[in-house]
C-alpha cells in the first residue's frame, strides 16, 4: 500500500509539474502576443494623428527639408546599388536563358524582376539603412534629452513638428526613389547583357517595351508606398518611444530604439512584400 501511494504522489506531481509548464508556455505566448497587439494598435494611432497634422498650416517647408534628406541624399546609394543589381540581372539572366535559345528575353526578365519586385524592396531596404536609422536616433536623441517635454512646455506639438513632416516626406520619396532604381537597374542589365555580352541592342529595348505594361509599373508602386508607411511609421514610433523601453536606457535607449526600427522595418518590408503581391495578383 505504502508503494503504491508513493507511485500515486510522485504520478500527480509529475502530472502537476508538466501543467505547470504548459500553463507557463502559453502564458508567455500570450503575453507576447498581447504586447504585439498593443504595440500594433499603438502605432496605428501613432500614424493616424501623424498623417492628419500633416495637413495643417507651416508644414510645406519642413516636408521639403525632409524629402531632401530621406529622398535626395538616397539617390546615390540607390543608384549604385540600382546599377550593380541590373548589370547582376542581366548577367545571370543572359547565360540561364541562352541554354535554351532564349536570350531574347533578358530584357523582359530584368525589367519586369525590377519593377515588380527589386526595385521597390531594395529601394525600402537602402533607405531604412540610410534615412530610417538616422530618423530613429534623431527622435530617440530628441527623447532622452528632454527636447520633446519642452516642446510640450511649449505648447508645441511633437507631432506636428517632427513626426508629420517625415511621414510625408517618405510616402513621396518612396516612389520616386523606386522609380529610379527601375531605371539605373535597367540600365545595369543593357550595360552586361548588351555591352558586355553580345545581346542586340534592339532585341533587349523592344523585350521591355512589349513586356511591361502600366499594371506593373503601378503595382511596384503600390508597393513603395506600402513599405514608405511601414518604415517611416515603425523609425518614428521606435524612436519617439525610446525612454519607454524595458531593457535599456539612456544613450544605450536610443541605440537599442535604432536597431529595432532597422530589423523590425526589413522584416514587415519582405512579410508586406508577400501580402501586397497575393492582393494585386
Amino acid at each position: 500500500m505504502t508503494a503504491s501511494n508513493g507511485c500515486s504522489t510522485g504520478e500527480k506531481e509529475e502530472k502537476q509539474s508538466l501543467n505547470m509548464l504548459i500553463l507557463k508556455a502559453f502564458s508567455a505566448v500570450g503575453r507576447a502576443v498581447i504586447n504585439w497587439v498593443d504595440t500594433l494598435g499603438s502605432a496605428t494611432v501613432f500614424l493616424f494623428f501623424a498623417l492628419w497634422k500633416t495637413f495643417r498650416r507651416r508644414q510645406l517647408s519642413k516636408v521639403i527639408n525632409q524629402i531632401y534628406y530621406i529622398g535626395a541624399r538616397s539617390t546615390g546609394i540607390i543608384m549604385l546599388i540600382s546599377l550593380f543589381t541590373g548589370m547582376v540581372l542581366g548577367l545571370q539572366s543572359y547565360h540561364a536563358l541562352t541554354t535554351f535559345g532564349a536570350e531574347g528575353a533578358v530584357g523582359t526578365l530584368v525589367a519586369l524582376s525590377l519593377i515588380r519586385e527589386m526595385g521597390p524592396v531594395l529601394s525600402a531596404i537602402m533607405i531604412t539603412a540610410r534615412a530610417g536609422s538616422a530618423i530613429a536616433a534623431e527622435i530617440g536623441i530628441q527623447r532622452i534629452s528632454e527636447q520633446i517635454d519642452a516642446l510640450h512646455t511649449m505648447r508645441i506639438d511633437p507631432l506636428r513638428h517632427i513626426v508629420s513632416p517625415r511621414v510625408a516626406a517618405a510616402i513621396i520619396s518612396f516612389p520616386l526613389l523606386t522609380t529610379v532604381f527601375d531605371l539605373v537597374g535597367m540600365v545595369g542589365g543593357y550595360i552586361s547583357s548588351v555591352l558586355l555580352l553580345g545581346l542586340n541592342h534592339g532585341v533587349y529595348i523592344n523585350s521591355i517595351q512589349a513586356s511591361v505594361d502600366l499594371k506593373d509599373i503601378t503595382d511596384g508602386l503600390i508597393k513603395s508606398v506600402v513599405f514608405a508607411v511601414i518604415v517611416v511609421t515603425v523609425c518614428c514610433y521606435q524612436g519617439y518611444f525610446a525612454h519607454m523601453r524595458k531593457d535599456s536606457h539612456g544613450a544605450k535607449a536610443v541605440g537599442m530604439a535604432t536597431t529595432s526600427a532597422v530589423v523590425i522595418s526589413c522584416v514587415l518590408i519582405l512579410v508586406s512584400d508577400y501580402v501586397v503581391t497575393s492582393l494585386l495578383i
